[in-house]
C-alpha cells in the first residue's frame, strides 16, 4: 500500500490527527489521469490489472477452518447477492467479500490479533493490509456506517481468479475512537470506487487476495 486516496469513507477530520483514507482494502495516494485517480493497492502491479493464470488444483480440504469474523454494530458492509450458477466462482465470490469484512474487524478492533486479515490476504496483499491497520491504530481512528458493494463479477482460470466490483462509500464515515465524533463529508463522484483484484486458491481451498487495484471516481460504478 504505496498510496492514499482521499474518498467519502477516507475523509477522516480528527482533532490534531493527519485526515486518513478509510477504505476497506487499504488506501493510497491519488494520482489522475483523465479525471480519474487510479490507487495502486496491496502489492498491485503498476502496469497492468491483475489477471487469472492456470495452475494445478490442489484438493481443498473439507474445513479450511475460516474465522468467524464480526464487525461492530455501527458498521454495516452490504454485498449485492451474485449468484454465478458455478459452486466454485460462488466460493471465490464469498472469500473475497470474507477479504473485505476481515480488514474492517482489524481496524475497528473486532478482531485485535488480525486473524481473520492473515487468512483471507496472502503476499504483498497481507503486509499492505497490516500496514494499513497500524495507521488506524497509531492515529486511534476507527470506521462507521455503511459500505454497499455491488456489480461483483469473477473470472476464473485454474487456481487463480480476478473478482471486479463496485464499492459505495457515500455512508461510510471515519470515527475518533476517543471521542467518537464522526467525520461526515458530502458526497461526491469520488464516493464511488471500482476495485480489480486478484486472488489465489491455497492448499485448503481459501481464495485469499494478493493484489489489488481500485479506481475511485470510475464512471461504471457511479449511480
Amino acid at each position: 500500500m504505496t498510496r492514499r486516496r482521499p474518498t467519502t469513507l477516507t475523509a477522516l477530520a480528527l482533532t490534531a490527527v493527519a485526515a486518513l483514507s478509510l477504505t476497506a482494502c487499504g488506501g493510497g495516494d491519488s494520482s489522475s489521469d483523465k479525471d480519474q485517480a487510479t490507487d495502486k493497492i496491496a502489492g498491485a502491479d503498476t502496469s497492468e490489472a491483475p489477471s487469472a493464470s492456470s495452475s494445478p488444483s490442489p484438493k481443498p480440504t473439507a474445513d479450511a477452518g475460516r474465522p468467524e469474523i464480526q464487525l461492530p454494530a455501527d458498521l454495516k458492509l452490504i454485498f449485492e447477492e451474485t449468484k454465478t450458477g458455478d459452486p466454485v466462482k460462488d466460493a471465490i465470490l464469498s472469500d473475497s467479500a470474507e477479504r473485505l469484512r476481515a480488514v474492517d474487524a482489524a481496524i475497528t478492533g473486532t478482531d485485535r490479533e488480525s486473524k481473520a486479515l492473515h487468512f483471507y490476504n496472502a503476499d504483498k496483499a497481507l503486509e499492505a493490509a497490516l500496514s494499513w491497520v497500524a495507521r488506524f491504530k497509531d492515529a486511534d481512528a476507527s470506521m462507521t456506517g455503511e459500505v454497499h458493494y455491488y456489480d461483483r463479477k469473477v473470472t476464473r482460470n485454474g487456481e487463480t481468479a480476478v473478482v471486479t466490483f463496485c464499492g459505495d462509500e457515500s455512508k461510510g464515515f471515519g470515527k475518533d475512537r476517543k471521542t467518537g465524533k464522526v467525520a461526515k463529508t458530502p458526497v461526491t463522484k469520488d464516493s464511488y470506487l471500482l476495485y480489480n483484484t486478484k486472488l489465489v486458491r491455497n492448499d485448503a481451498g481459501v481464495w485469499r487476495t494478493t493484489q489489488i487495484i481500485s479506481t475511485r471516481g470510475a464512471a461504471q460504478c457511479q449511480p
